[in-house]
Formats: C-alpha cells, sequence, structure tokens
C-alpha cells in the first residue's frame, strides 16, 4: 500500500497537469479575438452601526425586499420588487433588443463571451465576497461554486456551442432521395429563467450565456433571498455586451414576490422557462406557463445517492474527502449534493469510524469550514427529520441541531451533523435536506440489486455518484440500474463540470440545460426539407391515379400501396410495387 500511494499521487498529479494543458490548447484555439475590459463596482453593504435586528425577509407594511448577510446577520440593504408592470417593461425592452442580437454571429457572440469571461477571471475576489456575503458561503466554496463552473460554462460554449448550433444535415429515404434536409437551430426570442439562491452568480451566469449564445434575449428572475448582490451580477453580463456596442438591455434581471412571479412564466412574450427550485412551487410554474403554452425545463433537486462497492475498500482514503466536500460544500445546499453515503458490510463500518472524527473536526463561520444556511426557515424540520430518525433506530453521531455562533449569534447556522444507520423508510431518506447532514446508509451486500433497492427509494433522480472497481461485475449494472439523469463513476457531480446535460427525472424535474441539448432547448429546432435537384425541375408531382378527383378509388389504392412497396419493401416486394404501380397508372 506504501509503495502504491506515491505513484498514484504521481498518476493524479499528471492527470491534472495534462487537464490544464488541455484547458490551456482550448482556450488557445478558440481565443481569436482579444477581451475588451471594463469595469464593474462591487456593491458595498451598509457599516455594521446601520444593521437592523433580523425578524423576517419581508418588513411589516412594505413590499420591500430586506436584505442580510446569513453567515453574520448583517444588513445589506433594502431591494424593491418588481411589479407586474415593470415585468412587462423588462420583457419589452429584452424583445426589442433581441431583434437585432438575432442577427448577430456566432464570432460575434464569442467576443462577448470571452470578453465575460475575462472580468470574471479578472473580478474572482469581488465576486466570490458578494456572492458568498449574500448566501452565506464561505471564499472556497465561492471560487468552486461561482467561478469555477461559470467560466467553465463559458469556455465550453466558446469551444462547442457553434458545433451545437450549427445547420444539421439529416439523411433522406428512397422515396424522397431528391430532398436535401437540414434541421437549423434558430433564437426563440425572450427566454426566461428563475434561479435558486444557493448560487447566486452561477445561477444566474448559466442561463444567461447559452440563452445570448444561442441569440436570444434573457429574463432572469433571481430568488428574493439574494436580491442584494443581483444587480451587480446583472451589470457584469451588461457590461461585457456594452463593451462589444450590443444593446445591454438583452439581460433583464428582477426581482419580485412569489405572488407577483406568475406574471413572468404566464407572460405571452416569454417562449421558454428555466426553473431551478422546489417541487411545489414547480407546479404553480409549470401550471402558469401552460396559460400560454410556453415550455418548461425544471430542475428541482434530489436525495443524490453515494454508492461505494465492497470492491472500493482500497480507495477509502480518497472517497472520504469526496464525501466530505460533496456533503458539506456551501453547507450541504446544493442540489446535486451527497445527500446518502450507502456501503455495506465492513466498509460500512470503516465509513462510520473515519467519518465521525472528521465531521467533528468542522468548523462553523464564514471564514470557517462550513458556512451559514440561507436563512432559519428550515431549522424546525431538520431537526424534526433527525428526531424522527433517531426515534426509528438512527444513530446520531455528530450534530443534529442548530448552532449559536459565538461571534456571529445572528448568523443561521446548522451544525455539521453525522447521522448513521438510516434506512429507506425513515422520513429522513425521502425528503432533500438541503444542509450540512451526512447521512450513512446500509445495504444488505454490495450486490447490485440490494444497492439499488436502496439507491431508488426516494421519489428523486437527479445525480448520483457509484465507487468501485472498473471490474467489478455490480459497476456496470449500477451505471444502468440507478434512476437518476445523470451518474458519475468513481467520482462526484464530474458531469457537471464538463458541460454534460444536467437534469433529472421523477421528483427531480424534467428537460435539460447545460451541454448540446441544454444549448439546443433554448433554440426552435425548425426542420427544413429541400429539394435536392430543383435545378433540373424535379419536384414533387401528385400522380394521375391519386389526383383529386380520384379517378379510381381501386387504382388509386393500389397504386398507392405500390409506392409504399417501391420504398420500403425487400427487392422482390420492391419489383412488385413498381409493377403495381405501372398496371394503375
Amino acid at each position: 500500500m506504501d509503495r502504491i500511494t506515491p505513484l498514484r499521487v504521481g498518476v493524479s498529479v499528471l492527470a491534472v497537469l495534462v487537464s490544464v494543458l488541455l484547458f490551456l490548447w482550448r482556450a488557445v484555439g478558440t481565443e481569436r479575438s482579444s477581451p475588451v475590459p471594463y469595469a464593474v463596482a462591487p456593491p458595498k453593504p451598509p457599516s455594521p452601526e446601520t444593521t437592523v435586528e433580523h425578524t423576517s425577509v419581508k418588513l411589516p407594511g412594505s413590499s420591500a425586499v430586506q436584505c442580510y448577510a446569513p453567515c453574520t446577520g448583517r444588513f445589506l440593504g433594502l431591494v424593491n420588487p418588481s411589479s407586474p408592470a415593470a415585468i412587462d417593461r423588462s420583457v419589452a425592452a429584452a424583445a426589442a433588443a433581441q431583434g437585432k442580437w438575432a442577427t448577430t454571429t456566432f464570432a460575434q457572440r464569442r467576443a462577448v463571451l470571452r470578453t465575460l469571461m475575462r472580468h470574471v477571471l479578472d473580478a474572482a475576489d469581488d465576486i466570490c465576497r458578494v456572492a458568498a456575503l449574500d448566501s452565506g458561503k464561505t471564499l472556497v466554496d465561492a471560487q468552486l461554486g461561482e467561478i469555477l463552473v461559470t467560466v467553465e460554462r463559458i469556455q465550453w460554449t466558446l469551444a462547442h456551442g457553434e458545433e451545437a448550433l450549427r445547420p444539421e444535415s439529416r439523411p433522406t429515404n428512397l422515396l424522397m432521395a431528391y430532398k436535401r434536409n437540414t434541421v437549423r437551430y434558430e433564437p426563440l426570442g425572450v427566454v426566461a429563467a428563475l434561479v435558486s439562491w444557493n448560487y447566486p452568480f452561477h445561477n444566474m451566469m448559466g442561463p444567461i450565456v447559452s440563452s445570448l449564445f444561442a441569440g436570444n434575449a434573457v429574463v432572469v428572475k433571481v430568488s428574493e433571498q439574494t436580491a442584494w448582490s443581483s444587480a451587480y451580477f446583472a451589470a457584469i453580463a451588461r457590461g461585457a455586451l456594452a463593451a462589444h456596442g450590443h444593446d445591454p438591455h438583452l439581460v433583464q434581471t428582477l426581482v419580485c414576490w412569489p405572488q407577483t412571479a406568475a406574471h413572468l412564466t404566464s407572460h405571452p412574450a416569454i417562449a421558454h422557462v428555466t426553473f431551478i427550485g422546489s417541487q411545489a412551487v414547480a407546479r404553480h410554474v409549470a401550471a402558469s406557463a401552460a396559460r400560454s403554452l410556453t415550455p418548461v425545463v425544471a430542475e428541482l433537486g434530489g436525495k443524490d445517492p453515494f454508492v461505494i462497492l465492497d470492491s472500493a475498500a482500497p480507495d477509502l482514503p480518497r472517497i472520504v474527502e469526496v464525501i466530505l466536500r460533496g456533503t458539506f460544500q456551501a453547507a450541504g445546499q446544493n442540489c446535486i449534493g451527497i445527500e446518502r453515503v450507502i456501503a455495506a458490510g465492513a466498509l460500512y463500518d470503516d465509513l462510520v469510524s473515519v467519518l465521525e472524527p472528521r465531521v467533528r473536526a468542522l468548523r462553523l463561520g464564514p471564514d470557517a469550514d462550513v458556512g451559514a444556511l440561507i436563512s432559519d426557515a428550515s431549522f424546525d424540520r431538520l431537526e424534526e427529520l433527525i428526531a424522527e430518525a433517531v426515534s426509528r433506530g438512527a444513530r446520531l453521531l455528530v450534530g443534529g441541531r442548530r448552532h449559536t455562533h459565538p461571534d456571529y449569534p445572528r448568523g443561521h447556522y446548522f451544525s455539521p451533523t453525522l447521522l448513521v444507520d438510516v434506512t429507506p423508510a425513515m422520513l429522513i431518506a425521502q425528503h432533500e435536506c438541503f444542509a450540512p447532514i451526512l447521512t450513512l446508509m446500509r445495504a444488505p451486500s454490495s450486490s447490485a440489486p440490494d444497492m439499488l433497492a436502496v439507491a431508488n427509494a426516494p421519489s428523486f433522480g437527479l445525480g448520483a455518484s457509484v465507487f468501485g472497481s472498473e471490474r467489478d461485475p455490480a459497476m456496470p449494472r449500477l451505471v444502468a440500474g440507478l434512476k437518476a439523469g445523470m451518474v458519475a463513476v468513481n467520482d462526484f457531480a464530474a458531469y457537471y463540470a464538463v458541460q454534460l446535460p444536467f437534469g433529472g427525472v421523477a421528483g427531480s424535474g424534467y428537460g435539460r440545460f447545460a451541454g448540446r441539448e441544454g444549448l439546443r432547448g433554448l433554440c426552435n429546432i425548425k426542420s427544413v426539407c429541400e429539394d435536392r435537384l430543383a435545378w433540373l425541375g424535379i419536384r414533387t408531382s401528385i400522380p394521375p391515379p391519386v389526383r383529386y378527383p380520384v379517378p379510381s378509388q381501386q387504382k388509386g389504392w393500389a397504386f398507392a400501396y405500390g409506392v409504399v412497396e417501391v420504398g420500403y419493401g425487400g427487392p422482390v416486394r420492391k419489383l412488385k410495387g413498381l409493377m403495381r404501380m405501372i398496371n394503375n397508372m
């Protein structure tokens, strides 16, 4: 084991170096125009002396959105929510700008994205600090969850976006051999995105990048929980457009209360809606969008399993690190976070013994290991879920309750929690926690059927991870059998970092964003069928036996049957069909 470890480290370092070189090669290969520098000043919260008591997000007697820093309780400011009339103005402004933007070339759109990417990298410190202050995450979590994934989305779009949206040639058939078939991906117009608060910069910028590259304008409805940072982040996107002489009104952002959001999702000028949030709210969004028959992509969270086969035992030290990062990043407020770790036998016991001291050592605070939850609204629910599990036999080894931080008593902290011996029948195994709670579940064995029975028990189906030897016969059966939209093998959430289509099944929603499928989903997919040999006068003509008025139904039927036989029969049937056509002309 001691000899193998340095080899593994060396291979890992080599893999990282290769990845960096590939990234640089991609960047250089697509860098054909220089980014244009521009400046956007980050917001400054009021001085601590002006902090007021944190009672609720909505001020009594006022429609203003009251913004606080989850880690400290510090007052950040007030944001005026949009009215239906203001939503109408935003949509109209976006639509007015989109007509000209739709005529831009892919090269022009790439130039904007290169400028945006350069600014994001240059302003990463400001972006991370603003996002961390508004959402409660640490700066490390912000760098990974706000910056890295955003620049990856931009870089992927620069390298592969045009290929995804370029008109495609499609095959024809014998009867239509004289036709040329293409599929075109054209802008929809104005699209909307209703995004969640857990990654305020990335969740806003993702749909903006894809929508703009597809030729659309976009209206982003941000969460009232992170309203304070939204104007700054929107200005970053608009700045990249303005730097290249394009209308910044292509990007619209708004804050509104839930009762007003239906005006946006049912708006007749909105061509597509992307929604990230809960199942309960998704039902309202889908019903609202149905009024104007607007298509919806819905990502509704998950209860992601992290399945560890016995054959993964030699890799346990690395797996433990992955579990801790995948569970506690952003205080567990991650839709593809690890919600259930599933193992069997002695490996399960080893995991418990290794994880307990590691979870117990985690520190809470804005400059520590685990940040704050966005609010204290979920504390009662989380404590009840844990108590219910303990009452049914689960063991609470660490945490399990809200935490009052000695330095930040107004912060929304929940103790990092380790709950073991959880069973599928317990409520905590069925409901998304979205919190710093690590649950371990013991499977009867490491066989694929036993693992799948535990992993597939909840109604969710977003992401999943499987760890084990690539030679383990259970591995392919698990990957195939998991009810999920995305699976990472011997890794966690790797599909997100390479821009594969993102989305789930069952209670985790429907549709996909990101990747080729997500980009095309923001387009009108137009099928075009043209004459290939028009210059020879070869076009569709209606043969006499089937022209109206039909001279003879019997001969017309026989002729049409002959056409079908020629087009789809075997050699003998084709010949018979040809004769049938000739005989019934």
